[in-house]
This record gives C-alpha cells, sequence and structure tokens, in this order.
C-alpha cells in the first residue's frame, strides 16, 4: 500500500505534530506500507531529504519539500504541481492539520483526483484552538473551507476522545475515529553533555519539555516554584524545549522576578540523547497547558518511567490518572505546586506510579499499535485501482 502524508512543516521545532509524523513513517514502514511525506521546508536548514537511515524502519520512506513563501498559512506554491502531478500515484491521503496551505490543497487535489483522505487536524477544532488565536478569521475558514474537508473526508483521525468531542462540539459533519499517537521508549543514556551540570545535583529534578509557547502555561510552573516553600528547598526545574526569543526572555524575566532563577535550568531544544538524558535524569514530568490534543511530551515521560502532572487540558490527563501514572490538576499555580510536592515528597508513591506509567504507555501509547490501527483505516478506505504493484 502506498499512502502520501501532507502536512506543514516537520520541524523539530515545531514539537509533537513533527515528532508524530516520523513515528508514523517509521511505524507504517516497518509494517511494509509505502509511506512519502510531503512537506515544506519550514525550519529547516537545508531542504532534502532527512530520511538517510537504509535500515528497517526507513526502508519505504522518503519525503519531498516545497520552498514556504510565508510564515502565514505556510503558503507554499510549489506544493500544487506536485501533489497534482502525484497524487493518483496513492491508495491513500493523510493530512495533517487544518487552516494551512497544505492541507487546503491536498483535500482539494484528493478530491479532484478520487482518492480518500484522511484528516488529522492537530487540535484545531479544540475550543482553545478555535477560541484563542484569530478567531474569526478561524470562524470564516471554517465556513469557506474547512467545513467541506472535515465532510468530505474519508475519516478525520482524531489522537483523544477529548480531542473528537470537541470537535464534535462546533456542529460539523464527519467521520471520526481516535488513534492515539504513538511513540517508542526513550534510549537509557545516563549522560550528556547539555547535563553535565546536574550530574552532582543533590535536588529531585522537575521536567517539563514542550515547545516554548503560552498555550502551555510555563507561567503557572514557575509560579509554582515560586510558591512552594518545599520545591524551593529541595527541587529544581528543568525547561526543556524552544519558543521565540522574545516569550522566552519573558519567561526568564519571570522566574527572576519570583526569586527563582537559580532553580530554573533552561536546556533549549532537546532531541536524541539529550532528550534522552533529561527523561532518565527527572523524578517528574509535568505539563500544566492549557489545551493539547494529545500530549505526545507526556507519553514519552511515561515511558520513560516518570509519574506526571498534568493540567486537565492535556487530553490524556484523565487516562493518565485513571492508571494511577499521574495527577490532574487544573492549570493553576497553586494546583500545580500541591501535586508536585505530593509526588516530590513520598518515595514509594513515585515508584509505583513509574511501574505503571512503563505498563500504560506500552499497552496505549506503543509506535507499532498506531502503525496498525492507520493500516486498517487505510485498507478500510483506500482507492482498489492503482497501475502498479502494490
Amino acid at each position: 500500500m502506498r499512502v502520501l502524508h501532507v502536512i506543514p512543516s516537520v520541524s523539530p521545532r515545531d514539537g509533537g505534530p513533527s515528532y508524530a509524523i516520523v513515528m508514523m513513517e517509521r511505524a507504517l514502514s516497518a509494517l511494509g506500507v509505502a509511506v512519502t511525506t510531503l512537506s515544506t521546508d519550514h525550519g529547516l536548514t537545508r531542504p532534502g531529504p532527512p530520511l538517510t537511515d537504509n535500515s528497517a524502519p526507513f526502508r519505504n520512506a522518503r519525503r519531498i519539500y516545497a520552498r514556504k513563501w510565508t510564515n502565514a498559512y505556510k503558503f507554499a506554491p510549489g506544493l500544487v504541481p506536485i501533489i497534482f502531478r502525484s497524487v493518483s500515484d496513492y491508495h491513500v491521503v493523510h493530512i495533517h492539520a487544518l487552516f494551512t496551505f497544505a492541507s487546503t490543497i491536498a483535500a482539494w487535489a484528493a478530491r479532484v483526483r478520487g482518492v480518500p483522505y484522511v484528516v488529522r487536524p492537530l487540535g484545531t477544532l479544540s475550543d482553545y484552538g478555535m477560541h484563542a488565536r484569530r478567531r474569526l478569521l478561524k470562524r470564516l475558514s471554517v465556513a469557506l473551507i474547512e467545513k467541506a474537508i472535515l465532510r468530505n473526508a474519508a475519516v478525520v483521525h482524531f489522537t483523544s476522545d477529548v480531542e473528537r468531542r470537541e470537535a464534535e462540539e462546533l456542529g460539523l459533519t464527519f467521520r471520526g475515529v481516535v488513534v492515539p499517537l504513538g511513540v517508542e521508549a526513550p534510549a537509557i543514556v545516563l549522560q550528556h553533555p547539555a547535563l553535565v551540570h546536574l550530574q552532582h545535583c543533590n535536588r529531585r529534578l522537575v521536567l517539563f519539555l514542550s515547545r516554548l509557547d503560552p498555550k502551555k502555561n510555563i507561567e503557572a510552573l514557575i509560579d509554582a516554584f515560586a510558591f512552594s516553600p518545599m520545591l524551593r528547598a529541595g527541587s529544581a526545574l528543568l525547561i526543556a524545549g524552544s519558543g521565540s526569543s522574545s516569550y522566552v526572555d519573558e519567561l526568564k524575566a519571570r522566574s527572576k522576578d519570583r526569586g527563582i532563577a537559580d532553580l530554573v535550568v533552561w536546556l533549549g531544544h532537546v532531541e536524541g540523547d539529550a532528550k534522552a538524558a533529561a527523561l532518565h535524569a527527572a523524578d517528574v514530568f509535568v505539563l500544566p497547558s492549557f489545551s493539547e490534543n494529545f500530549g505526545i511530551a507526556a507519553a514519552e515521560a511515561l515511558f520513560a518511567g516518570l509519574p506526571c502532572v498534568l493540567a486537565e487540558g492535556v487530553a490524556i490527563a484523565e487516562d493518565v490518572a485513571r492508571a494511577g501514572a499521574g495527577i490532574v490538576v487544573l492549570p493553576k499555580a497553586a494546583e500545580v505546586a500541591q501535586a508536585l510536592e505530593s509526588l516530590l515528597d513520598d518515595e514509594a508513591k513515585r515508584r509505583s506510579m513509574a511501574n505503571r506509567a512503563r505498563i500504560f504507555a506500552e499497552d496505549t501509547y506503543s509506535s507499532r499499535v498506531m502503525g496498525q490501527r492507520l493500516i486498517e483505516i487505510y485498507q478500510n478506505v483506500r482507492t482498489p485501482r492503482r497501475t502498479t504493484a502494490d
């Protein structure tokens, strides 16, 4: 089977969506699907296929890039001839995101050429996504563009029940299924240059790992440390992620104003061994976001055996709590502080949650399980006729 993925960006600095597409490429290609990912060169140092690994996980995967002209809408006119020329070669098109040039063109081309397409909204239809930014523009776009894209999609791929429920509340017509994203257990990396200064740290480490964006509510996390004598006395906060320089400066200024600048370690963007080392070093993971349509960093933390403190806006939070692998809180500093205190003050509780976290992650968020579920969807909606061999 041949599947075309279309996504506006695969830059690692864009966080979860870029990580998720790599997991899909790896899982699907390992199961025999021929995967092509079409994207823009947004955030890449140079265009060109990064999938140079010839080992089994990527033997059937390739990437094609078009030059992005503007940040707004990720406008990349070079996508148009590529998609229209090649879309008929695929059994299914899997579109990632809405409200972008890439998603609009991909849906249009697939429909014109009679190729079924699957849409993954990436949380753009959530309450937060529809109201927090460009509210009026999004409502207009839904009426003119996204409404038809969703109605004509063979399937709309949600990654959590929460994401699907919030989309349904908009009154749109679509056929939705829930397939959680898959991740892989991080490698065990005991030391890394990015964390060398923590080797002799006697404090318990709280890890935040995600993009640095106002949606992530990092302000509440900084305030939680500032307001808690216990956290200030025995803990340190690792903030791993990148964002706009102005916003990062605001966060650093906040930590200084709150008197905890010496307790916050700014790791910047981490991936590979650096990310694995951060997960291994931490005692607790925290994600106080106002909204997450899934929470892929939390799933990674679960695989690493980290108890999680998750705000109720993180879609998988309730599932994690039911599994006994974490605590759900309101996105407020006082609640974040209380949850962190309860975990950091009880080693037995942390160990118990850590064991449950690993088991739950392996059962629920395995990349192989995700790949198998996606193939089932593709088989159900695929175009039966193609001129070349499957």
